[in-house]
């Protein structure tokens, strides 16, 4: 049978029973006084339990929510990549040089006059993908745009304005002028 702590150190003779009756007895007045007052005592040990456990419970709050964010971006870059291959218009096959900026550098794909015009009135699109650059048409482009406005390197703005008013002649001030073939940047 388990003896208490107190019957052990008696038996040690490290403790006398005036001594172990005069500790318990202080034990029940102060639970006693504690009763009356009602004073709730505050154990330390349990207060810094519930804080660590609810600094755990934040930690891992984090942790998914990070989690999530990623799976995310990893579900939106997949988007992308699709409706990019699956609406790419082939480039480099052609004989005129279209330049364009990404960021603050100057770059060329080689397209033909078709695609050339259809990129400058807005038509079509350039994006990046990866290292690379497609040609893709321009309401795919805006899909992509509401995914990931970063990945979109060139987006005219569609002109049908202008294509009318040169259709009607009306204000053609250099409609007498030839303009030279050589004239691109």
């Amino acid at each position: 049978m388990a003896n208490s702590l107190q019957d052990q150190l008696l038996k040690a003779g490290l403790v006398d029973d005036k001594k172990v009756k005069s500790a318990n007895k202080a034990k029940k007045k102060q639970s006693k006084m504690d009763r009356r007052a009602r004073v709730e005592t505050i154990d330390e040990n349990k207060v810094a339990a519930q804080q660590a456990l609810a600094e755990k419970a934040d930690k891992a709050r984090q942790l998914n929510k990070n989690l999530n964010e990623k799976a995310l971006k990893k579900a939106i870059n997949a988007q992308i990549k699709q409706l990019i291959e699956r609406s790419s218009i082939a480039k480099n096959k052609g004989d005129v040089a279209f330049n364009f900026t990404d960021g603050s550098k100057i770059k060329k794909l080689y397209v033909d006059n078709k695609i050339q015009q259809q990129l400058v009135r807005g038509l079509l699109a350039i994006v990046k993908q990866g290292d690379q650059y497609e040609i893709i048409p321009s309401p795919v482009a805006s899909k992509i745009a509401e995914r990931d406005s970063n990945r979109i390197v060139l987006l005219n703005e569609l002109s049908d304005a202008d294509d009318s008013e040169a259709a009607e002649g009306e204000d053609d001030w250099y409609g007498d002028y030839e303009i030279p073939d050589d004239l691109m940047w």
